[in-house]
């Protein structure tokens, strides 16, 4: 792709000669007779270099170096002067200027400076786009007063330094909530280090807290440092702390006390800073009454509790999140952007989701690869009928409950009575559709794509 740079110079012939340089080697070139001239292109032309003299008329190179970058830092600036003092030059430098280049120009260390210039000022755009991308995917979604609330409650905790305790159902964003409170805090430029307590084995988790000494056990062929050290002066998320094993709960215990730690094998004593968020999908109440949870390790990570709802309390954010996934997996997998039809995001909205968010972001990631330019109730894919748990049922009254097992629930209700009557008019008309649909006030072609949602056709027959 060719690059573009502006060349600001009072001398005319300068200009022209570093266009002749550039354009051989595809660059598009723009000129500018003087800083103000200059300030007004980079505000309106998307560069990718500016080569800048230091004496100009009017505003020296070096003013308007300072304005430039406080208009589009990103942008690298390579200075050039036939006048100018070593001063100068480490003014420029510190002022943000890439490379500092003296008149008459040489052709090859020219070229050499703006590529480097390109190849900086290239790599600085791709980062952005990564933060950025990566602030959209850890970005939460939500305008239902649950979760207005829970972003109230984050606002307040984040700016502390007291220690977080998140719990909810697996699925439901938890991680987004400890991100959120990082990026919200002081520490937001600092390290944020997630440790899935439940993926590690028993027998390494201590080894990856708080790191080893060569050769304290098997394997161990060098120092390594823990995920207590790596997130020193940051935050360390503990996901799953429902599952870490006793004797790491013990060492846990022991460094948010005291904010030191030992290495495994190791005698020195070091010295930690780290904002612990943990978070569980378990009943550490129930886990600490039946001895599996230490209680005084619960009492110092449960100082700010915060619960992360499930998406079933928040149903009327299921579309919004739905068109944020969207958005995302076409522009990772560069496809055009799509819609949904209104029925797709009301058909989503009314199912269960069980495994809450997570599930949610599966099936449109799913929607999104298998459909054609819009997302039809065709491409919903047909997900299991939520049961409520045998645990939740034993807790019910027996006039609930009943006596034969989980009932369904009033959305599973509501569309089985909705199937049945929609299945009780075709019926009655001998499958006419067109006659359906008038009697039942929907338009023909709605009401094929209410059959095909509630999973209705004519077994062996075409319906009219």
């Amino acid at each position: 792709m060719t690059s573009t740079v502006l060349v600001v110079d009072d001398e005319k012939n300068i200009r022209r000669t570093i266009r002749m340089v550039l354009e051989g080697e595809d660059v598009e070139v723009l000129e500018a007779g003087s800083a103000e001239e200059a300030i007004e292109l980079v505000r309106a032309e998307d560069l990718d270099a500016v080569i800048l003299d230091v004496r100009l008329p009017g505003m020296t190179g070096v003013e308007a170096l300072k304005k430039l970058r406080a208009q589009k830092e990103q942008v690298p600036v390579v200075m050039v002067s036939g006048h100018a003092s070593i001063a100068d030059a480490v003014e420029a430098v510190r002022e943000g200027a890439t490379d500092f280049l003296e008149k008459p120009l040489d052709r090859d260390r020219l070229l050499v400076s703006v590529r480097n210039a390109l190849r900086t000022g290239a790599l600085e755009k791709e980062v952005r786009v990564l933060k950025r991308n990566a602030r959209k995917r850890y970005e939460m979604v939500g305008e239902s007063a649950v979760m207005k609330r829970l972003f109230a409650e984050i606002e307040k905790v984040a700016p502390t330094k007291g220690r977080v305790l998140v719990t909810g159902e697996s699925g439901t964003g938890k991680e987004l909530i400890a991100r959120a409170i990082h990026r919200l805090s002081p520490r937001a430029e600092k390290p944020f280090v997630k440790v899935n307590c439940a993926a590690i084995p028993a027998d390494l988790i201590e080894s990856e807290l708080f790191g080893h000494e060569r050769g304290s056990f098997t394997g161990a062929v060098g120092k390594k440092k823990g995920l207590f050290e790596v997130a020193h002066t940051g935050t360390l998320f503990l996901d799953e702390i429902g599952d870490m094993a006793p004797n790491a709960q013990a060492k846990v215990l022991r460094a948010l006390q005291s904010g030191e730690i030992t290495r495994v094998g190791g005698e020195q004593v070091i010295a930690v800073d780290v904002r612990v968020v943990a978070a569980t999908n378990k009943d550490l109440d129930a886990a600490v009454a039946a001895g599996e949870f230490r209680e005084d390790l619960f009492f110092r990570l449960n100082v700010i509790p915060l619960r992360s709802p499930s998406l079933r309390e928040r149903p009327e954010d299921v579309p919004l999140l739905a068109k944020s996934f969207l958005v995302e997996f076409c522009e990772e997998n560069g496809m055009k952007p799509k819609p949904f039809e209104a029925d797709v995001l009301e058909a989503l909205s009314e199912r269960g989701w069980p495994g809450n968010v997570r599930e949610l972001r599966n099936v449109v990631e799913r929607m999104a690869i298998l459909s054609d330019d819009t997302i039809t109730l065709d491409d919903l894919p047909e997900l299991p009928r939520r049961q409520i748990p045998a645990e939740q049922t034993a807790a019910l009254p027996t006039a609930i409950a009943g006596a034969e097992g989980p009932r369904e629930t009033l959305r599973e209700y509501r569309e089985r009575a909705e199937r049945q009557f929609v299945l009780d008019t075709l019926e009655r008309f001998d499958w006419n559709i067109s006659r359906a649909a008038v009697v039942l006030g929907v338009e023909r072609t709605n009401l094929h794509k209410k059959m095909r949602s509630l999973g209705i056709k004519r077994d062996g027959a075409a319906a009219p």
